[in-house]
């Protein structure tokens, strides 16, 4: 909107005075056809002097509309009336006392009830940017509150045009009344700290306060292109894919750019991952390519020579007439699906980052030979910045859905990972639609055949009991030592008395050790012992040295002695990094031959999970010869891990025994991923016989006897079928010739389990090889192995 006749720091007053000063200094020129043209302009303002003293009442410059002609000549040339977009007014008024042909045609073409106005300007605006001129004409401070001036004015066709503003002020004459406040630098130092208060500029500057003479000449250039980029690029970094008007929005700027009222833009998403063009899950960004089809296949939608420009060449497609193709080959999806939407011209565009396609632009006009392979070139202006917002947009999505993961799953082997996204992105899709009620499914993989093993410490829960007891005996002993200290000191009957109840909890945890066993004697150390010891400390001498060398000893939280615990907890850390590191490597070197699911977790021991199908690796080249692989590659690494203990074993605080065991399931499963329980299990009331079998094997005993399946320098291999026997004992005698394992083989049955039966196992033992400097042999069995480390 204008200003009009509101409140303005200026009283605008039209008037041709410095434009007639430059033509009475022209009086004296040589060039006789420039004389004569000063002399009429001269003559038209002495017969008329209201031109030169000023206009206050615009509704009276009609009255000189032919004077007005014949002085605005030179400024508004005839030869320049169709080519230039031009107006002579008064600063910020709607009086427009002159223009050029072509804009009057741009006006008539933008219809009656267009009203002309500068974009993204208030009253507060107009009337800072009059101060402004003020400050610059009569002030003469080299102070600039410009700005780019924007007109936009619809074209014919209802494409919005941006004309650029550029405001020429040499002929304009500013005088300060008596009302007006002097300016100082003060004054200006404050409003440049204060630009939005507009009562401080109206402090300033009053209302009328300075008088306006002259007027203004406005150049206009089309800067559609230009505004339609900078709208492009801004609305890229803060569009809202949620907002209603998203697509319109953009519609709008391509149409502006193309100058094609009836183009539309569309959009599709390339998975890198399955090879197929996608709708975009943001509200009403269509696809014309898919149509009406959620996804598809590349190659089953574009030509041949689309895909070439598309994947190779990178460059842009156009289509100019739809139907012309379409004739040609019916058979492509990409014509079929243009034409049954009305789309008669297209240009598809790939945008692509480094080479890697991101997705495609499609520009779509219903009418043919309106898109074409010259037009498409002002796409080159656009690319780069589309480039940006998709990766970016990729990347938030790519978070959104890694959060996903993460929030409803848990950590996720790589080779699983792509099913876990494809389930994310349809939860994320879901959600984008407003479909808030939409739970994440529970992954499942069918078919799938298992393979597991474990290497495990022998004995465990003894050997910490064990280790546990040990430390309480020393405690307890270092303990009495220091109370038969005291007593050599005091002869006090209480020493006599603590020392009786030290003797009793000794010969207690000599004979066994239990919970209540620790509780007590925790419950004594700490309300008898300690605070006796506090005092006794402070008697110095041998009292306190024994004192300090005991509380040396307790590093438990509870204040027991963490001596022996220790050498066990830190001799199985020692083992289980050392294992774990080992299988980690190695899996990889598996992962390799071909992608199978791999779950690898620390007990006292490792053990390990691994599954492998097409299910598992969206591949359709699975064999079966690749669990074959798989199977024979577990037995290895099972024998390497063990050799891998062996060279640990000489590291260990306390030594440990270790005992390997393979478990054989001759069916496929499916394998769910419980999304309450954030874990892989069986799926199935027949599968999960596979996991019973896995929890309670390695406790097992062999049918009729005390001697459990699992041994230490054996691998034990438990299956239920004969085929499965007759297959591992292939890969024994293979292994054998490889020196991994022995000749001691041997078959027995197990003892049934809860609801288990008919279960067998191979016992074969494994050979080690031992390098040392003292070593006469290179294999070992289990027990030249023990003795080997004992020397």
């Amino acid at each position: 909107m204008y200003l009009g006749h509101r409140d303005f720091p200026l009283d605008l007053r039209f008037s041709l005075k410095k434009l007639g000063e430059t033509y009475r200094e022209s009086q004296d020129i040589e060039s006789e056809s420039l004389r004569l043209r000063a002399n009429e302009i001269i003559e038209i303002l002495d017969n008329h002097p209201a031109l030169e003293e000023g206009i206050s009442d615009f509704k009276e410059l009609p009255k000189y509309k032919k004077q007005l002609d014949i002085v605005f000549q030179d400024l508004f040339p005839m030869v320049l009336q169709s080519n230039e977009i031009k107006i002579a007014s008064m600063p910020f008024n709607e009086s427009i006392i002159q223009s050029t042909k072509r804009f009057k045609n741009i006006l008539t073409a933008a219809g009656e009830d267009f009203e002309l106005s500068i974009r993204n300007f208030d009253e507060d605006n107009y009337y800072i940017m009059g101060c402004s001129i003020i400050l610059m004409q009569f002030y003469k401070y080299n102070i600039d509150f410009r700005r780019p001036f924007y007109h936009d004015i619809p074209d014919e066709n209802g494409i919005v045009r941006h004309y650029r503003i550029l405001y020429n002020g040499d002929y304009i004459d500013i005088e300060k009344t008596d009302d007006a406040p002097q300016i100082t630098q003060d004054d200006v130092n404050e409003l440049l700290d204060n630009f939005e208060n507009i009562e401080l500029w109206r402090s300033k500057f009053p209302p009328n306060s300075y008088i306006f003479r002259g007027f203004v000449i406005a150049n206009m250039y089309d800067a559609t292109t230009d505004v339609s980029l900078s709208e492009f690029k801004s609305g890229l970094l803060k569009y809202d894919y949620e907002q209603d008007d998203f697509t319109a929005d953009f519609n709008q700027i391509f149409q502006s750019i193309f100058n094609l009222p009836d183009l539309e833009i569309g959009f599709s998403n390339y998975n890198f991952e399955e090879g197929t063009f996608e709708v975009v899950p943001f509200k009403d960004v269509k696809s014309y390519l898919l149509y009406d089809a959620e996804k598809s296949k590349c190659k089953n939608v574009l030509c041949s020579g689309s895909y070439e420009t598309v994947f190779n060449t990178g460059d842009f497609f156009a289509i100019s007439n739809v139907e012309r193709y379409h004739k040609m080959d019916p058979s492509v999806k990409m014509y079929t699906n243009l034409m049954e939407q009305g789309i008669r011209s297209a240009i598809i565009a790939p945008i692509r980052h480094k080479k890697k396609l991101l997705g495609l632009l499609e520009i779509a006009s219903p009418n043919a030979y309106e898109l074409n392979s010259i037009n498409a070139n002002k796409l080159y202006d656009i690319m780069p910045y589309l480039v940006d917002a998709v990766l970016r947009d990729k990347e938030q999505q790519e978070n959104e859905i890694e959060l996903i993961i993460q929030n409803e799953c848990t950590s996720i082997h790589p080779s699983v990972y792509w099913k876990f996204e494809k389930e994310a992105r349809r939860f994320h899709k879901a959600q984008l639609e407003g479909d808030f009620n939409t739970q994440f499914r529970d992954v499942v993989f069918r078919d799938v055949y298992p393979l597991y093993g474990q290497i495990d410490i022998k004995g465990s829960s003894e050997a910490r009991n064990s280790a546990t007891q040990q430390d309480i005996l020393l405690q307890l002993t270092k303990a009495m030592d220091i109370l038969n200290e005291a007593l050599k000191i005091e002869e006090l009957p209480i020493y006599e008395q603590l020392i009786y109840n030290l003797r009793t909890y000794i010969q207690e945890i000599e004979n066994v050790l239990d919970v209540d066993s620790e509780r007590k004697v925790l419950k004594f150390l700490s309300r008898d012992i300690r605070p006796l010891f506090s005092h006794l400390i402070t008697q110095g001498g041998t009292i306190a040295r024994l004192i300090n060398e005991y509380r040396g000893q307790i590093e438990d939280n509870l204040g027991l002695v963490y001596k022996f615990r220790k050498a066990y907890d830190d001799s199985v850390m020692t083992l289980n990094k050392g294992l774990s590191s080992y299988m980690d490597k190695q899996q990889r070197k598996a992962q390799a031959m071909y992608p199978h699911f791999f779950e690898r977790y620390k007990t006292d021991g490792v053990e390990h999970n691994m599954y492998i199908g097409e299910s598992i690796t969206k591949q359709t080249n699975f064999n079966k010869v690749y669990l074959y692989n798989l199977r024979l590659w577990q037995l290895q690494v099972m024998c390497e891990m063990e050799n891998e203990y062996a060279k640990l074993s000489r590291k260990l605080a306390q030594p440990l025994e270790m005992a390997s065991m393979i478990l054989v399931f001759n069916t496929s499963l499916s394998v769910r991923f419980r999304m309450d329980e954030k874990r892989f299990d069986v799926d199935g009331t027949y599968n999960a016989r596979y996991e019973v079998v896995k929890k309670r094997v390695d406790k097992a005993y062999i049918k009729g006897t005390e001697d459990r399946i699992t041994q230490s320098g054996k691998l034990a291999i438990v299956y239920s079928q004969k085929s499965d026997e007759e297959e591992y004992l292939r890969y024994i005698h293979f292994l054998q010739s490889k020196k991994y394992l022995g000749n001691e083989v041997e078959i027995v049955e197990l003892e049934d389990l809860q609801a288990v039966t008919g279960l067998k196992a191979i016992r074969v033992n494994i050979l080690y090889k031992v390098k040392s400097s003292g070593a006469n042999k290179e294999y070992y069995t289990y027990e030249d192995l023990l003795e080997e480390i004992k020397s």
